[in-house]
């Protein structure tokens, strides 16, 4: 047997962390076993559902590397959907409901007053046939229910092990508005069966519509698949990840500068433990090491601190050369040399704007005591600068290697004395690259100029 996964998003948002885990694990499940990976957009929501976020979903998805196998749109399978409604319709396996909202909500009132759950209790499933269909005709507006089986629905998950639901706590559920419009616990069922899915990987958040697929799925007489809920992904507070926690959607993060490779690397981890202390995969590693039995059942935190680590070793792994390209979409005037002195730095590639920003402003703005080292005067700092200044004016060939030789020379034991007022002089920042790095790349004119400023504030 085939094995084929299938990710499923609604257009109704950008692609987030939580989908895009989904769509990783259904997609390295899919490639250990030798199977296929389908892409499925369930745009059924035609109010909610745009354009621009299935290509939002596509775009990134191609980002990630997770290439699909087959692709299909729900709202293009309307004529299937509306087959398998009336096989049910004429099968008494779902019927009209004309109950409209205020008479659902005072039925639900009633219920909840006499301490039950609130679930239909079937009072539509009586009308016949041609009942309803006169009605139907005459403009009445209906629902499509399913008879609900009141038993105990039993599964494997292949994370969860067993579980069960009684379904007589249901009550017959709506599948669709009409028998054109079907609703998502109807239409994946019928998309999983025509596509042949043979195992759903999805969040456990859609654990509850679990067992009213596998009903309508025995309904029908489909081939039932397997299921593995994947734990919720939470915030630091370990409530649910949202965006109150920061940046959800892939594209945010990858506006931020976080690499593709980084990101999938992060997503794989979370929920899922190789067994050993390796951190660090490529998409292949990961196929080969995955498997739904290293997957946890708690929640996953979402750690950022994590994400910029991780992404942090990807950009050291660069070549300077594609670094730099990438990083110019962040600062455009970047050069290779540059970009070198913060390659081992950088935790995502939007920092270059920040960290490198001193090399492309006209005057620095600091405070004048960010040039003491320690506990050195006025006068100390002046001194220490026109030294700095006399060394640097004698240079022949300018280079950072000559620069570093005649600075330390100059400075004996007192280093700090004399490099740490050259550091912020020309960066203007207490943390920096070396001053002889930074001197290099400016050029002797507008060092000194640098350093003269800096003597001008006291």
């Amino acid at each position: 047997m085939e094995i084929r996964t299938r990710f499923a998003p609604s257009p109704t948002g950008n692609l987030h962390i939580g989908s895009a885990r989904t769509a990783l694990f259904n997609y390295l499940f899919a490639k250990k076993n030798n199977g296929k990976f389908v892409l499925r957009i369930e745009d059924t929501d035609i109010e909610r559902s745009k354009k621009e976020y299935e290509e939002n979903i596509i775009g990134n998805l191609k980002l990630l590397g997770l290439d699909w196998d087959e692709f299909y749109r729900q709202s293009e399978r309307m004529d299937v959907y509306a087959k398998y409604l009336q096989k049910l319709l004429d099968e008494d396996k779902a019927y009209y409901c004309f109950c409209g909202p205020e008479e659902l909500e005072a039925m639900r009132q009633e219920q909840m007053s006499r301490g039950e759950a609130p679930k239909y209790a079937g009072k539509c499933s009586c009308i016949s046939k041609e009942e309803s269909q006169e009605r139907i005709k005459k403009g009445e507006r209906a629902v499509i229910r399913f008879k609900v089986e009141p038993k105990i629905v039993r599964f494997n998950d292949l994370i969860r092990s067993q579980i069960e639901f009684d379904a007589s706590l249901m009550g017959d559920i709506v599948i669709a508005k009409n028998i054109k419009t079907p609703l998502y616990n109807f239409a994946v069922v019928i998309d999983d069966a025509d596509m042949g899915i043979t195992h759903i990987i999805r969040g456990e958040d859609l654990l509850p519509n679990t067992p009213k697929q596998i009903l309508i799925q025995e309904a029908l007489g489909l081939d039932k698949v397997k299921y593995a809920h994947l734990p919720l992904i939470l915030g630091p507070d370990r409530s649910k990840m949202s965006k109150r926690h920061g940046a959800t959607s892939i594209k945010e993060y990858l506006d931020q500068g976080y690499l593709p490779h980084a990101i999938i690397n992060f997503l794989a981890l979370l929920g899922w433990n190789p067994g050993t202390d390796k951190e660090i995969f490529s998409l292949d590693e990961l196929i080969k090491e995955f498997s739904t039995d290293k997957i946890q059942k708690s929640g996953a935190v979402f750690n950022i601190q994590k994400l910029d680590s991780i992404n942090g070793i990807y950009i050291r792994r660069l070549s300077l050369e594609i670094l730099t390209d990438l990083c110019r979409k962040y600062a455009p005037e970047i050069n290779e040399k540059i970009v070198s002195l913060f390659q081992e730095r950088m935790k995502k590639i939007s920092e270059i704007g920040e960290l490198a920003d001193f090399f492309f402003k006209e005057n620095l703005d600091y405070e004048k005591d960010m040039l003491k080292w320690k506990n050195m005067t006025d006068q100390e700092v002046i001194e220490s600068i026109d030294k700095s200044i006399k060394v640097i004016s004698k240079i022949k060939d300018w280079n950072k290697e000559n620069i570093e030789k005649g600075l330390l020379e100059e400075a004996g034991e007192k280093r700090g004395e004399l490099l740490w007022p050259v550091r912020v002089a020309l960066s203007g920042k207490k943390f920096s690259p070396p001053p002889f790095d930074i001197a290099e790349i400016l050029g002797r004119e507008k060092t000194i100029k640098r350093l003269d400023y800096a003597k001008s504030l006291f």
